[in-house]
């Protein structure tokens, strides 16, 4: 695998630029945050690359920063969402703004990207917000440990009843986590109802 690339910018467009390493010209798929970054034709550039192997083909998909291609592999982890969908959400929004958007779980700020709907947006907003905190470098782990020990106790049998009731695991402690910071009336049944709105 192709994990980074440095060379000679040969030509380049909005979509895709030829780097020539050794003799070798790779076609390398950009975001438009990447493009704007690149130097002029004929200079160095180091890339961070992306390397997608199908069946038919291998493409390389190229990140002038980090930052850019830990988001990409985010997003590509994501149902619904391939290499490059995940571009085109790139170049649709600044990484900075997209990671805070995911951050917050903005699934507004996020569907006003082109070509992102709203079961996009909404999965996006769901699946990744743990992600995009930690890559943000502020994760903000509920303080569940700072409950006293009879509140933790009702967080642990929310989270099993949610369990019992076939909500998958990640999104049922996603929903009472997000419970206790909404309601100041940490019971069982308080707690329940909070996760189940933000469930359904």
């Amino acid at each position: 695998m192709i994990a980074h690339l440095t060379g000679i910018v040969l030509r380049k467009s909005t979509q895709s630029l030829i780097l020539e390493n050794n003799g070798i010209g790779y076609e390398v798929i950009v975001p438009f945050s990447t493009f704007y970054a690149l130097p002029k034709e004929d200079e160095r550039v180091n890339l961070h690359i992306h390397t997608h192997v199908r069946e038919d083909a291998i493409i390389l998909f190229g990140f002038y920063t980090p930052l850019e291609k830990d988001i990409f592999l985010m997003l590509i982890s994501v149902s619904g969402i391939g290499p490059k969908l995940a571009i085109n959400i790139l170049s649709g929004i600044g990484p900075d703004e997209l990671l805070e958007a995911m951050a917050q779980g903005d699934a507004l700020r996020l569907q006003a990207i082109p070509g992102v709907g709203k079961k996009i947006a909404e999965r996006i907003a769901l699946e990744l917000k743990e992600k995009a905190l930690k890559a943000r470098g502020d994760s903000k782990e509920l303080p569940i440990g700072a409950l006293g020990d009879k509140d933790e106790g009702v967080y642990e049998d929310a989270l099993s009843a949610l369990l019992n009731l076939g909500y998958p695991a990640k999104s049922a402690k996603r929903a009472v986590e997000k419970a206790i910071t909404l309601t100041k009336d940490i019971t069982l049944e308080g707690l329940i109802k909070e996760a189940l709105r933000s469930l359904t």
